[in-house]
């Protein structure tokens, strides 16, 4: 992929529970190509597999490259375009001087990610009829419904 070319994601996570059993799914698009994505883990969390979901879009990209993120999660969008996890990072992963902020693992390596690419999130309302959106959905249900999950190592030591 080159940096010319635009590549779009769609991404979503789901629990059965929340806590619970969990799954992510992703679908790329680029040009004419198609590519979709879906993992899990046995006990997490709604926000870790919607986090998660952006993470496995960018880890998928395999050089640098403009990509439109869609998430139905308004947290994880304004999380990254508004700089919050930024600023959680800057305060040693502390959203103010009394909480600590929530997942410092996964917004550690997404902001990783998003470093190497240049990357929009853009929210899009869930099970608003988006078809790539309504896929990804799908993609994310059913891997939380395996029944040969992983562990979410750092949720469950926490």
């Amino acid at each position: 992929m080159n940096q010319s070319q635009d590549v779009i994601a769609y991404t979503d996570g789901a629990c059965l529970g929340n806590p619970g059993p969990g799954g992510w799914g992703v679908v790329l698009l680029y040009g004419d190509n198609r590519k979709e994505l879906s993992g899990g883990f046995r006990l997490t969390t709604n926000n870790r597999m919607e986090i998660t979901a952006v993470i496995e879009a960018l880890r998928a990209l395999k050089r640098p490259c403009r990509i439109t993120v869609h998430s139905d999660s308004q947290y994880v969008v304004n999380a990254i375009m508004q700089g919050w996890a930024e600023r959680w990072r800057e305060n040693g992963w502390k959203r103010n001087k009394k909480e600590k902020a929530i997942n410092p693992d996964l917004w550690a390596e997404l902001l990783e990610l998003v470093s190497r690419h240049t990357v929009r999130l853009q929210w899009v309302r869930g099970h608003s009829g988006v078809e790539e959106n309504e896929r990804a959905d799908r993609l994310a249900m059913a891997a939380a419904q395996r029944k040969d999950l992983p562990r979410d190592e750092q949720y469950e030591r926490s």
